[in-house]
Order: structure tokens, then C-alpha cells, then sequence
């Protein structure tokens, strides 16, 4: 899957930046140079992508394998 960063500006000066084709806490460090240019987040919603790292690792040190 490719990987794209995807900024939606509203017509009230609002931003959203979305990650789309990283897991873990990639799409942090991908978009990390946007979020510091557009100032002060004011919310973050982590996607099923981002826990799909975490849990694999999880499983597998649990023996889950």
C-alpha cells in the first residue's frame, strides 16, 4: 500500500493532516514536520493502523507467535 499524508484545510482556517499506509507509530514521525509547521494540535485520533504494530509485537512476546 502506498503512503500518503492527506491535509484538509475547512474554509474556518481549520486543519487535519490523516496518515494513510503506515502502522505503528510511523505516520507520527512521516508527518511530524507538518504538524510543527501548522502550530498547536488541538486533537489526535489514533487509526487501526496504528495499533496493528503494537499488537503483533504484543502477541509475540506473549508466546503467541
Amino acid at each position: 500500500m502506498n503512503r500518503t499524508i492527506e491535509i484538509t484545510v475547512t474554509p474556518d482556517g481549520q486543519t487535519r493532516v490523516e496518515t494513510k499506509g503506515f502502522s505503528g507509530a510511523g505516520c507520527r514521525e512521516a508527518s511530524r514536520f507538518i504538524e510543527e509547521a501548522l502550530g498547536k494540535r488541538a486533537s489526535e485520533r489514533k487509526t487501526p493502523e496504528f495499533f496493528q504494530v503494537a499488537d503483533e509485537r504484543q502477541r509475540l512476546q506473549e508466546g503467541g507467535g
